[in-house]
């Protein structure tokens, strides 16, 4: 009978993200994650084959978390509530999980996405494309102008959350709330 694992997917991705969280995307390697997890390098090749896949299940494991809640933010009913508090959510992600809000600081390229099983890409793309639909079925219940609304939505939530995150400080308790407003003022009428 075969021994259960000791190491579940989990734990391993967990010290990939805290060597992300310290040093990016190309501080993690498959020995600094196995020593970081107490596991043998054995385990971690076993459910990972090779650095991109590791990087790439950590990419989407991150991006699938912060999608639950934004993309339900995104389909609130009322649309100028629903893009508040998207922008919202950005923030306060963010600032309650500053680990996997630094794995997203880095585009989808930094983690290696030309070395990723085909189906780990496959499954990527899906969560891309129904962020990017959603988006646009939010900015056309808003009427209002594409850039306008990508800038309150994406690029106002994320260059605070970036210039807190970089600079290692934690986002102030006002941040959400100024995001909010701003984003509010962006897609006014």
């Amino acid at each position: 009978m075969p021994r259960p694992p000791r190491f579940d997917p989990d734990q391993l991705l967990d010290a990939a993200l805290a060597l992300a969280h310290e040093s990016g995307p190309a501080g993690v390697s498959m020995a600094g994650v196995a020593r970081r997890a107490g596991a043998p390098s054995g385990s971690l090749y076993h459910r990972f084959p090779d650095r991109a896949a590791l990087l790439g299940e950590l990419w989407l494991r991150t991006v699938l978390r912060f999608h639950q809640g934004y993309l339900g933010k995104l389909a609130i009913p009322e649309p100028r509530r629903a893009a508040a508090a998207a922008a919202r959510h950005v923030v306060e992600w963010s600032s309650s999980r500053p680990s996997e809000a630094s794995v997203l600081l880095h585009p989808r390229a930094a983690y290696e996405p030309a070395g990723w099983p085909p189906e780990l890409t496959r499954h990527a793309d899906e969560a891309d494309g129904q962020l990017r639909a959603a988006i646009a079925a939010l900015i056309s219940r808003l009427g209002v102008e594409q850039d306008r609304a990508v800038a309150a939505l994406v690029d106002l939530p994320y260059a605070v959350v970036r210039r807190h995150l970089t600079e290692g400080r934690r986002l102030g308790p006002d941040a959400a709330d100024l995001v909010e407003r701003c984003a509010l003022r962006l897609i006014a009428d």
